[in-house]
């Protein structure tokens, strides 16, 4: 191809990744008594007891809900319920080749980290793995709407960000965080994200999608020390922050204040992408790093009080976390931000 021709590919490729925002049914209209809280019983997944074998708890987000419920905090008739991605929509950030990929069971239990999925045939992954995935990209897509329209929203689910356009890994099979960014941009009129990944873990995937996007903003913050080690990816990150094994509960405290005060001063975004995975919990196995329930509780509070006070939309998605706790930790951490006055769980919006 010569280089001539380049611009009009370009642009063809742009044209065709609009209509297929455009025409996605991921968003739709939201009656108001509901909440900006999306969650789908299809979220867990449960494959013959094979998924106990990765130390995810795949039965996480819905006892996340299950606990908000019985202490009174969210009647499960204002749960939203998300569509399921579609290939099309899946097609506005991978590849054909990436998901044609993912109809081999063996590629796919190399990204979820379970080699006994190699085994089986592809339709029981699609359904009992692959499924549930789609339907959590199908919810963080549409919180980016609900947030706009709301002030915040929250995908009790989602959060993949190890996966990329062209590549997954690490329990993360689609590149939800990408897409829900390209719709906002398409079907928000947004064109500044920041992303506020404070997962253990680094999130490779985003920040590889977004390498040469200057309207979209990455603060990472995460251990270099563990999975996925990608030094290459690392380069695209805007505000990067390490927080090594053993780090404890006021020192990460005190680090996240300084780097939510100099993104404050470097960026103005339209729409905040918070990855609030819950692996930084002491004693978790993967994260390594030794914070405490309430450190959890009040890092969720920082980052919403960083967005609502500067009346900026947030999008909180649940992402990692590696232990039974994690469920309860989340919950408890919801319950704090609706006492604060930074969500609010009745039918109305907040206004901070």
């Amino acid at each position: 191809m010569s280089s001539s021709s380049s611009p009009s590919v370009t642009t063809d490729a742009e044209t065709l990744k609009r209509n297929r925002i455009l025409s996605s049914k991921l968003y739709f209209d939201i009656p108001i008594f509901k909440l900006p809280l999306i969650y789908s019983p299809d979220y867990d997944i449960s494959f013959l007891g094979i998924e106990k074998l990765h130390p995810f708890d795949s039965s996480k987000w819905g006892r996340i809900c299950q606990f908000l419920s019985s202490e009174g905090f969210l009647d499960k008739n204002c749960i939203v319920e998300p569509l399921e991605a579609s290939k099309e929509d899946l097609l506005v950030v991978h590849s054909e080749s990436y998901l044609k990929s993912l109809q081999s069971s063996p590629n796919v239990s190399i990204i979820i980290e379970v080699p006994p999925v190699a085994l089986f045939p592809n339709c029981l992954v699609q359904r009992k793995v692959l499924y549930p995935f789609r339907k959590q990209v199908g919810g963080t897509i549409l919180a980016a709407k609900l947030a706009k329209e709301r002030g915040w929203a929250i995908n009790v689910g989602g959060g993949f960000h190890h996966c990329s356009a062209d590549e997954g890994g690490g329990f993360c099979a689609y590149a939800d965080i990408s897409l829900c960014i390209h719709y906002a941009f398409v079907q928000l009129n947004i064109s500044r994200v920041m992303i506020i990944d404070l997962d253990a873990h680094q999130g490779n995937g985003h920040e590889k999608d977004f390498s040469s996007d200057s309207r979209v903003y990455i603060l990472d913050m995460f251990n270099p020390g563990i999975y996925p080690r990608d030094y290459e990816a690392r380069r695209f990150i805007d505000q990067k922050v390490e927080v090594v094994s053993g780090t404890t509960t006021n020192e990460y405290l005190k680090k996240l204040d300084e780097a939510l005060e100099v993104a404050g001063h470097t960026f103005d975004p339209e729409l905040v992408i918070y990855n609030a995975g819950t692996d930084i919990l002491e004693g978790d196995p993967l994260g390594m790093l030794k914070i405490s329930p309430d450190g959890i509780a009040a890092r969720d509070e920082k980052t919403f009080r960083f967005a609502r006070s500067r009346n900026i939309p947030i999008v909180m998605l649940t992402s990692g976390g590696y232990m039974k706790s994690s469920a309860r930790v989340i919950a408890n951490s919801v319950e704090n931000l609706s006492r604060k006055g930074l969500i609010n769980m009745g039918r109305s919006p907040v206004k901070i």
